[in-house]
């Protein structure tokens, strides 16, 4: 009697780790594999933005003349790229980097997409302040006018994390939409008392615009995030912690209201800049951190994607209202606007369901 044949099955390899080990002598990194590749991809989308927004406006100019001007050889189009195209372009990508990653940090301490830098206050307070200097004449030179905003995005953001910091993440954005209606109010008074050349200049700053903008508000901006750097590097270990609860955080020793509270004010610092250099746009800090994650599939809210993916959607923005409606410029803030609303109202649906 022969005994039947029993079908064996090969064990099951284990499922590949979705992290990289980069051993480089007795230091290591840990790295996302597909937060790398999104990282690579979102460098081209971005590469690809900034040649575009080089080369496209009321009148063409080749790629190579763009290259050429950039290197500082001599071109037929050094002022319409080298003087207006390209600072405006780097401006809108350092502006979207210091919104995604201020998006990310401001998300991830407060565990809620719907907390993002405008969202709570912070745009808001920075043209009241503009608005009140404006109209008091505390600030004569327009090159001041950016650090002005960014003192009062700061005492916005402030003022929210003072009243309802230890009430949860909601009465967090509920206190800083209140607040940011009540400054809101601030800057229409001012607007309908005011006279009609400073009424146009608020208007102008409100709509926030790249359009005359360049090395001037793209250097000081660019400063300002090198000199976050270290902050950023400490911050990309410490979002781990911040989602943590509070027991769990405890019990490894962690200082967890320390650790949240840096992060938020490196979050309002590089929000409050940014609305300094080219005016509150809107609902980039709010969709940046999304869509990075849902691009890189990982748990917590991916700093270095936020950041690239802010900055390409501010350049390509910027160049999609330059070229929409020929030769009328729409500003940029009210470009995003028009998408991140709906996007915000989809958020909102989402959460109450």
């Amino acid at each position: 009697m022969t005994r039947p044949a029993v079908l064996t099955s090969p064990p099951a390899s284990p499922p590949a780790s979705p992290y990289a080990v980069l051993r480089r002598g007795r230091h290591s990194v840990l790295v996302h594999r597909r937060s790398a590749v999104t990282a690579a991809g979102l460098l081209a989308l971005l590469a690809g933005a900034l040649v575009s927004a080089a080369c496209v406006g009321q009148s063409f100019v080749p790629p190579g003349e763009v290259w050429r001007v950039v290197w500082g050889g001599p071109s037929p189009y050094s002022l319409v790229v080298g003087e207006l195209r390209v600072p405006r372009a780097v401006l809108g990508a350092l502006v979207g980097c210091a919104l995604g990653l201020s998006g990310s940090l401001v998300q991830t301490v407060t565990r809620n997409p719907l907390a993002s830098p405008d969202v709570i206050g912070v745009g808001h307070g920075a043209a009241a302040a503009t608005v009140v200097a404006l109209s008091t004449g505390a600030v004569a030179s327009p090159g001041a006018l950016p650090a002005v905003s960014v003192a009062g995005g700061l005492a916005a953001a402030a003022l929210v994390y003072a009243v309802a910091w230890r009430r949860g993440s909601a009465r967090f954005v509920l206190t800083g939409a209140g607040i940011g209606v009540a400054l809101s109010a601030v800057v229409q008074l001012y607007l309908a008392d005011s006279r009609a050349d400073q009424a146009e200049q608020v208007k102008l700053w409100l709509a926030g615009s790249l359009n005359g903008r360049g090395w001037d508000q793209a250097g000081p901006l660019g400063l300002v995030l090198l000199l976050c750097l270290p902050g950023l590097v400490w911050a990309a270990r410490a979002v781990r912690v911040a989602t943590l609860d509070d027991d769990t955080a405890a019990a490894l020793g962690v200082r967890v209201h320390g650790t949240r509270l840096g992060l938020v004010v490196l979050g309002v610092v590089l929000a409050a800049t940014a609305t300094g250099a080219a005016g509150p746009i809107g609902f980039v800090a709010l969709t940046a951190p999304q869509l990075a994650r849902r691009l890189t599939r990982t748990p917590q809210l991916p700093l270095v994607c936020s950041a690239l993916t802010g900055a390409v959607i501010v350049v390509a923005a910027d160049l999609a209202a330059r070229v929409l409606v020929p030769p009328l410029e729409i500003p940029v803030g009210a470009l995003t606007a028009l998408v991140g609303g709906p996007y915000l109202l989809w958020l909102l649906g989402r959460r109450t369901s």
